[in-house]
Parts: C-alpha cells; structure tokens; sequence
C-alpha cells in the first residue's frame, strides 16, 4: 500500500495549484495643481512645487501628474487620485466646491500649498495691491480651511495659521542643485560697482528702502556703486539701474540662466524688506538663491532672514551706514562668504531625490506617502 499511497500523493501534488505572486501594487498617484502648463510656471511653483513632485517621481515613491483642476472638479478627468497638492490659488474658487466633494468621494487627499501670508489684514492688503483679486484671495482661504493637510513654507507663517485654527507643517524652501550650481563671482572691474536686487511685484515697497543706501554710494575704492533691478517694478527711477529680462526669461529656469550668464555684472545680492508682517512671514529664499548664483547676500535683519550669518550671509537694520557698511565688508571678502553659503545650501537646503531631511519627511507625511 505504501507505493500506492505514494503515487496519489505525487499525482495530487501536481494537480495542486501553486501560489502565484502576487502583482507588483502601483504606487500611489499624487496629482499637483499649479499656474502654468507644459513645464513653464512661475517661480513659486517651480521651487516649492513641481521641483519637490519630479524627485518624488523619481524615487519611485510615488507616481505625479499635473492636474487640470476644473476637469478634475467636474469628472471630465477621471483619474483616481491618492492626493493632489494645490499652491496657493491655482483651483479657481468656482470649483473647489466640487472638488472637496469628489475628493470626499473617492478618499483622495487634499494638501494645500501656501508660501506667502493671506490671512492678515494687512498681508490681504498688500496682494490686493499688487495682483490679487477677491476671487483669487477667496480662492486660497477656502482650500486652506477645508483641505486635509497644509504646507507652509516658515514657521511665522505657521504661526500666522494657527492664529486662525489652522493646522500647517512648516517645509523650508530649498533649491535645484542643477539649475543654480555656480562658483563665487569674479566681477567685472568696468564701469560702476554693481549690486543686484531681483523679486516680484509684491516687492516694490522693500525696494524704496534702499534709495538712500545708493544715493552717492562709492566704495573704499572710491568707485561708484549702483543698484541694479531685475523684476520687482516696471519704474525707471533714477536711483536705480535695470537690467531687462529678454522675452521668455520670466520662466523661472531661463530667468536661473539669464542670472547665471550675468553674474560676474554683480559684486553682491540685496534682500530689503520693510518691518510688516506679511515680510516676517516670508522665506529666505533670497539668501539660497543669491548663494547659488555665486554673490554674497546683504539682506535686511528681519525674521525671514535671521541666522544667515551663521552661513556666511550679512545683515542690516534700515539705516543708510548699516547697509552701507554691510556692503562694503561683501566687496572685500565674497569668496569666502560665498563658498560658506554656497557649503550650507548643498548640505541641508537642496531638492533632490533621496534626501531624507524634516522638511522632505514633513512634505511626504502632508502627502499621505509616510
């Protein structure tokens, strides 16, 4: 009976199905919505969003797609997404109604994205000033109010939330290594000594700061020194130089390039800002950005700014002899302070996949991935 018995078990052993493995699970569809399409955003987008959404890609963490966001509201897309992450006001208020009801729907998360204060009085006012209308301020309360998790970009900002009951993690703006990499200028000797101050619209004000600072402004060397504005106003003040952008360059990697092929025009880069609190809310972004491109910051000592001069970074009050003297100390040694900036930027304020820093861990918990 033995043989027998073995000859059944064998047969029923090669009848028996066999585990298959089971198919690998896609990884989760993150969809983002931002101002712009095809690659071409605004600055903000570029470094607080979509810069974060093609390292996240390429980890293989997640899967990311821009998301037309009234195609999205009324079902003509059909894409199940896991999260979207909207900036500021880029869903039109009109859909975001039917947007938070879809995302209730199909358990899609809703991350807002804000980098800039829109909910004090005097913050409201300001944008209002300079490019935003109701619609567009509505636009960012009713996402901020009702999505599922929001990112902020400094703690005062934060701070500036939770004042109106909300909750936000703070995820410290960073730079794309490939688009900034740079020595430390060598300037050219011709001409004036020039300074360079670039921003938005929304920073008009700050500029005026400094009028004072560059009115018969020489160095020790008794040579001339100019401000020269990239963005910020369309006024030809006589104070001030302007350098126009050539068509196209207002896309934030040619605006990288048009910097980085002038860069040895400049012997410092200025960050001004008044004493409001829509300015303390903000970023030092200015800081990375300027490190980057090779030129050591003097920036205004507010909290936007503060501890930079750790990081080889300068800071003035408003007075006429602080930013003046804070200049001048940049003119004699850049190099160094530069190559401190640029060695604290690489190491801890970079975009880029396989990081694993607070600020990425915080992003990807918003998310819903960790």
């Amino acid at each position: 009976m033995a043989p027998l018995r073995s000859t059944v078990a064998r047969l029923l052993g090669r009848a028996a199905p066999q585990p298959q493995p089971l198919a690998p699970q896609a990884p989760p569809l993150v969809g983002f919505v931002v101002h712009g399409a095809g690659g071409v955003h605004p600055a903000s987008a570029h470094i607080r969003v979509t810069g974060r959404m093609s390292a996240l890609a390429a980890s293989g963490a997640a899967r990311v797609a821009q998301v037309d966001p009234v195609r999205w509201a009324d079902g003509s897309d059909t894409a199940h997404l896991d999260a979207v992450l909207v900036q500021r006001d880029a869903f039109p208020l009109a859909a975001l109604d039917a947007a938070f009801a879809r995302a209730a729907a199909e358990g899609t998360r809703i991350v807002a994205e804000v980098d800039d204060d829109f909910f004090t009085a005097e913050a409201r006012e300001r944008l209002a000033r300079a490019e935003y209308d109701p619609d567009r301020l509505a636009a960012v309360d009713r996402l901020v109010r009702g999505a599922d998790a929001v990112v902020v970009s400094t703690e005062p900002l934060r701070a500036v939330l939770a004042a109106e009951g909300i909750d936000a993690v703070v995820v410290p703006n960073g730079v794309q290594p490939g688009l900034w990499a740079h020595d430390p200028v060598t300037p050219t000797t011709d001409g004036p000594r020039r300074v360079l101050y670039m921003g938005s619209a929304t920073h008009g004000g700050d500029l005026d700061l400094l009028r004072d600072v560059f009115d018969g402004f020489v160095d020790d060397d008794g040579r001339p020194v100019r401000l020269e504005v990239v963005g910020v106003t369309h006024d030809d003040d006589a104070w001030h130089d302007r350098l126009a952008l050539p068509e196209g360059a207002s896309h934030y990697p040619e605006f990288v390039a048009f910097l980085r092929e002038h860069a040895d025009r400049w012997s410092a880069g200025v960050a001004p800002l008044t004493d409001d609190r829509f300015n303390d809310a903000k970023s030092d972004l200015k800081f990375l950005e300027y490190s980057m491109l090779g030129l050591p910051f003097v920036g205004s000592d507010r909290p936007s700014y503060a501890g930079v001069d750790a990081h080889g970074g300068l800071l003035a009050d408003d007075g006429t002899d602080s930013w003046r003297s804070a200049l001048r100390t940049a003119f004699h040694d850049p190099e160094d302070r530069v190559r401190r900036a640029q060695a604290y930027v690489r190491a801890e304020r970079v975009v880029a996949e396989g990081r694993d820093e607070p600020g990425e861990r915080a992003w990807r918990s918003a998310l819903g991935l960790s």
